[in-house]
């Protein structure tokens, strides 16, 4: 990679495990760089818990010094409570790259599948799949951490069209 290469931080929010994963892209050219899961204690109280995403997610932007951050939607499920809940940690993942000056693009879960597997109703297993064939050095992630890297992969991708669109 030359220095033209950006890197992008791609997250999957949780209150429970927030995947985190770094890549880098030249071009259409992209390969792993990190991954891992920030997991805040279950028992802490919820604003402890939301504090540890948000300091953990500033550690990762300090130490890979990403160029962009990408960050999948909340997924809006039936219980209001439980949804309103990743909202809150989707918010505290998002502040930390936007709070160290990144641009935050946010990808719906349907994107990011059709992105990487062709799919928009892909399911974990097809898009951890994907995400090994693409990033091989990556090795094994874990679900989470496979879902951020396919969301940085997503946005790799978007950003290359974006810029595509402008030329022509």
């Amino acid at each position: 990679m030359t220095n033209t290469a950006i890197r992008i931080l791609g997250l999957d929010p949780g209150l429970r495990r927030t995947g985190w994963g770094v890549i880098a892209c030249e071009g259409s050219r992209i390969s792993w760089l990190a991954h891992g899961v920030l997991t805040p204690d279950d028992k802490a109280p919820f604003a402890e818990r939301l504090l540890h995403l948000f300091e953990g997610v500033s550690e990762l932007v300090a130490a890979w010094a990403p160029d962009e951050a990408a960050i999948e939607e909340t997924f809006v499920s039936t219980n209001a409570s439980s949804t309103l809940k990743l909202g809150h940690a989707r918010a505290a993942a998002m502040i930390a790259p936007c709070r160290a000056g990144l641009p935050v693009a946010e990808y719906a879960a349907k994107e990011v599948k059709k992105a990487v597997v062709g799919t928009g109703a892909a399911d974990k297993t097809q898009v951890a799949f994907m995400v090994q064939r693409l990033l091989p050095a990556s090795g094994k992630p874990t679900a989470d951490a496979a879902d951020a890297l396919a969301v940085a992969i997503a946005h790799a991708h978007a950003r290359r069209y974006r810029k595509l669109g402008a030329v022509a």
